[in-house]
This record gives structure tokens, C-alpha cells and sequence, in this order.
């Protein structure tokens, strides 16, 4: 297992309560706005229930601070690093649904994702550490706390471990709006992988090398108007409902 930076700021009711369920006594700290509301009273007994011991209420101006532009809700959470999973791990899964994200630099376009992948199939999420958003606590809010549950896989070269997956009997699958052949009309058993471009430039050349094949989401060709985390949302249950059917 790799880690993120030990120190993790998690902002947002949603988030800090996902936090608050998963880690429970090994949150570091949960800071919650000193002004009494029905949401944050919640937000403070289920912190105590759930055995978090430094609990604090602090000025709203403080967690502006700490968050730093981050909307923060009145509550924050120092959590403990994310567990990261190796690529050799994936390469494992005979079972593996994943996203690969090919230079996903919005935060929001990148935890919307992570959201996704958790919320519509367990999917795990790969993406290369030098061209995309980094993990941040406005990615973590935006991904309402799906983060904490999430299959990471940060590489160093998306191409390299994308060729190793292939290379390892995974499927590889770009999507590509212009692509002749629709998703659900591919065979989608077996491990594989959904490679999504960014909204400006697709996938890139070096990584559609890697593809083994490259699928339409919609019909009319009109892929260009959705957003990575749509693109993938919609990829992803087009996976499972293909499944479902094949398997019943």
C-alpha cells in the first residue's frame, strides 16, 4: 500500500460525517464551527458516538483559515492518510471494473469521478501523478466522501501501466465520441479498464496507444458535451447493466 500526505484535510458536512463513519477513534481531530445548528449538533454527537475523542469548536474565521477557500460548512476533519492501491494489485483483480483518467486536471471533474466509480460499480480509479488534479480537500468534498471508500491507483506513467494492464489480459477501453461502435455493443466481461480523456483534448496519442478499443457512449456522436465524471458515471453502468444481462 502507498499513502497520501499524512496530514488530510477533509472539509464539508457530507464528507466529514463519510470520514467520521469510516475512520472513527483514528481521526485525528473533528473542528466544528462554535455557533450551535441543528446539522452541526448532529455532526458533534455522531463524532462522539462514533468514538472521535478531539472534538473542538472553533470561530468560523479559523476553519476559513484552515480550509483555505475550501467551503467548509461549519465542520473539518484531520483524517488519516489514504491508502493508495499498487498497480500490481489491479493487475490481480480478475474481477477489475476501473476508470483510468487520462489528464483530469479539474479537482471537481476529478472527485465527481471517484464518486462514480464507488457509487455506481466499486470501481477502482487510476490516473498519472504528473497531468492531473491532485488529491485535495476540494476534490475530496466534491466526491461527498465516495474518497474514503475509493480504489486509488496513483502511477507515474498512465501509458506504462495502462500497456501492463493490457499486457496482463485487461481490457483497455477509450472512449471516443467519434468511435464507430457504441459501449454496450463491445464484450464487457472480464477485467477492464475506461479510459476517459479530458473535455479540451480527448485522449491523448501516447495513451491511445495503449487502447485496445475505443467506444461511443451516445449515438449522435455528441460525447464532446459531457463532462469526464458524466462520461464516466454512464460508461460504468452501461458495464454493469451488460453484465447483469449476461449473466442472467
Amino acid at each position: 500500500m502507498l499513502s497520501s500526505d499524512a496530514k488530510r484535510l477533509v472539509v464539508g458536512l457530507q464528507p466529514v460525517r463519510e470520514a467520521i463513519r469510516i475512520h472513527k477513534d483514528r481521526l485525528n481531530s473533528v473542528l466544528v464551527e462554535s455557533r450551535q445548528t441543528p446539522r452541526l449538533e448532529a455532526v458533534v454527537r455522531f463524532a462522539g458516538d462514533q468514538g472521535v475523542v478531539n472534538i473542538q469548536r472553533v470561530s468560523a474565521r479559523e476553519l476559513d483559515r484552515i480550509s483555505g477557500g475550501v467551503q467548509h460548512q461549519g465542520v473539518i476533519a484531520f483524517a488519516p492518510p489514504l491508502a493508495l492501491v499498487g498497480l500490481d494489485t489491479l493487475v490481480q483483480d480478475r474481477n477489475l471494473i476501473a476508470v483510468a483518467l487520462d489528464e483530469i486536471q479539474d479537482p471537481q471533474n476529478f472527485g465527481a469521478v471517484v464518486r462514480s466509480a464507488v457509487g455506481i460499480a466499486g470501481a477502482a480509479v487510476i490516473w498519472g501523478e504528473h497531468a492531473s488534479a491532485p488529491l485535495s480537500p476540494a476534490m475530496f468534498r466534491t466526491s461527498a466522501g465516495a474518497i474514503e471508500q475509493a480504489r486509488l491507483c496513483r502511477v507515474r506513467s498512465l501509458r506504462d501501466a495502462l500497456r501492463q494492464l493490457g499486457e496482463a489480459g485487461v481490457q483497455v477501453i477509450g472512449l471516443d465520441a467519434h468511435a464507430p461502435i457504441a459501449l454496450h455493443n463491445l464484450r464487457l466481461t472480464g477485467p477492464l479498464v475506461l479510459v476517459v480523456g479530458s473535455e479540451h483534448s480527448g485522449i491523448n496519442r501516447g495513451i491511445r496507444a495503449t487502447c485496445q478499443s475505443f467506444a461511443r457512449l451516445l449515438s449522435n456522436g455528441s460525447l464532446d458535451s459531457l463532462n469526464a465524471s458524466v462520461a464516466a458515471g454512464i460508461a460504468l453502468h452501461t458495464v454493469l447493466v451488460y453484465r447483469d444481462i449476461t449473466n442472467s
